[in-house]
């Protein structure tokens, strides 16, 4: 895969993440149906496999983006893991009440729910480094600045944000850097 090509199916993995992505969790009684979906399994292996394309599609931005977006994929990813894996298995298994306490207990036990928070500031960083250095990436950093909070949001909203973060990955694949800071001051002079 080449390297324009790479963020271009990153970005579609963000838009398929939250557009197949069952909302029955929101409730208790919708809980059990929505983790056992397959869909649910196909829509967070497609994040999973976007943040690695992410990682992969930011070598080109120097190592101080790259790295800082590898340790936020690193700590991000065990997270994901759980949702993926864990939450399906206990959709298949449980119900009601003793579903919701088990999910919560996965989703923000502390250590977990720090870690997590932490990648997603650490990929955020990366994404604001990368905009630093090329315009075309201010998209790309303004949805990954917002992947936190849209957890706070609304099925639709967080469908809406899949696209913008998708559209800001494939501005990434635009061939054209515009540079910023001292050197376009001067070259603009």
């Amino acid at each position: 895969m080449s390297g324009r090509v790479v963020p271009v199916v990153a970005g579609a993995l963000f838009v398929v993440y939250p557009a197949l992505r069952p909302w029955g969790d929101a409730t208790t009684a919708g809980m059990a149906d929505a983790f056992a979906s397959p869909l649910w399994l196909v829509a967070h292996l497609a994040a999973v496999a976007g943040f690695v394309l992410v990682g992969l599609g930011l070598r080109s931005y120097g190592r101080s983006a790259e790295t800082v977006c590898w340790v936020g994929v690193a700590l991000v990813l065990p997270y994901y893991g759980a949702e993926v894996f864990a939450l399906h298995a206990l959709g298949e298994r449980m119900t009601g009440d003793a579903l919701a306490a088990t999910a919560e207990a996965i989703r923000l036990g502390p250590v977990a729910a720090t870690l997590f928070a932490v990648g997603l500031v650490a990929l955020a960083v990366a994404a604001v480094l990368v905009a630093v250095r090329d315009r075309t990436a201010v998209v790309f950093a303004v949805a990954m600045v917002a992947f936190l909070p849209q957890f706070f949001a609304p099925p639709a909203v967080r469908i809406a944000h899949g696209i913008v973060l998708g559209l800001g990955l494939a501005l990434l694949a635009v061939p054209h850097r515009s540079p910023v800071g001292r050197e376009a001051l001067t070259a603009s002079a």
